[in-house]
């Protein structure tokens, strides 16, 4: 009888231990687990491609002349390319498109940060704190976005006659971030509330003051919530149309909303314009959707260590 070798048994051993505990992956899966991998796939790019061939039917469109677009049948796929759309539209007599893509920028991006900078200390001051009315305020906060611009537009063109800021940015910056306030108050509300308040204790003890509290320890806390109300106030204040058409009646006020519907006539639609204008609106949305994805990722896993 030989003696075995230590060595030799070591790494045996060794191996067995690593084929132990390391896991094997993919390899363990069953060919039920496959296909029911590979059907939620298939539901997947069914679910995105319904979503997203409207989108792509826009952007082909907007490089057709706009006789291919009224053949029928129709063709997806242009015969004839015309990516000169995308800069014959900025000079068309019909409206002065810079100027409106500059004034949609310019209201979406100030009403955005007017609704951040009050809904923020707003929502917090309310999980936070209790006072006579706490519940009724909430509730008239609720009962405010059922609310729309087009129900008061009469109202508040009045009002904005008497002030003497009719027709104006500022105008149009005050009615989007009024309405799109009361769900941005709502949403961060609730994301303050969950942030446990010995957190809070826990920084006020190390000699923080309010307002650092909630800059360097509750902020970061409810990026999820600040990033929500973010996007749905931007894209609500880029979309929003029937307060525009009321308010703003100087053509280089308006808003992109309304200067695309000068396109749209009782007998004759330039629908290659159309459909251009739609895309270069659709773009800002996804550039600040991107931008701010990161953030929302991060906002997920951030916490109170250091």
């Amino acid at each position: 009888m030989t003696a075995s070798n230590p060595v030799t048994v070591d790494r045996a051993a060794a191996a067995a231990t690593a084929e132990a505990i390391v896991p094997q992956g993919d390899s363990n899966l069953t060919p039920r687990k496959v296909r029911r991998r590979w059907d939620l796939t298939a539901v997947g790019v069914v679910i995105a491609a319904i979503f997203l061939i409207p989108y792509l039917v826009m952007v082909l469109g907007s490089l057709k002349p706009r006789s291919e677009i009224l053949r029928i049948p129709p063709t997806y796929i242009p015969e004839q390319w015309r990516p000169d759309n995308y800069a014959t539209m900025w000079d068309t007599p019909e409206t002065p498109l810079p100027f409106n893509l500059v004034s949609t920028i310019v209201i979406s991006v100030f009403a955005t940060v007017i609704v951040l900078l009050v809904a923020i200390p707003a929502a917090y001051y309310s999980a936070r704190r209790k006072f006579p009315g706490k519940v009724a305020f909430l509730g008239l906060v609720l009962v405010t976005q059922m609310l729309q611009p087009v129900v008061l537009v009469t109202g508040l063109l009045r009002e904005f006659f008497t002030l003497g800021i009719n027709d104006t940015w500022l105008a149009m910056i005050l009615v989007n971030a009024a309405f799109n306030l009361s769900f941005a108050v709502w949403i961060l509300h609730s994301f303050f509330a969950s942030v446990p308040v010995e957190i809070e204790e826990a920084a006020q003890l190390d000699g923080l003051n309010r307002i650092q509290i909630l800059t360097r320890v509750s902020l970061p806390l409810v990026w999820p919530g600040i990033v929500t109300a973010t996007i749905f106030a931007f894209v609500s204040c880029w979309n929003e149309f029937a307060a525009s058409l009321v308010i703003l009646t100087t053509p280089e006020n308006q808003p992109l909303s309304v200067a695309l519907t000068k396109f749209i006539g009782q007998y004759d639609t330039a629908w290659q314009y159309v459909f251009a204008i739609s895309t270069v609106g659709i773009v800002p949305v996804v550039i600040l959707f991107a931008l701010i994805e990161k953030r929302l990722v991060a906002g997920l896993t951030a916490g109170s260590v250091k």
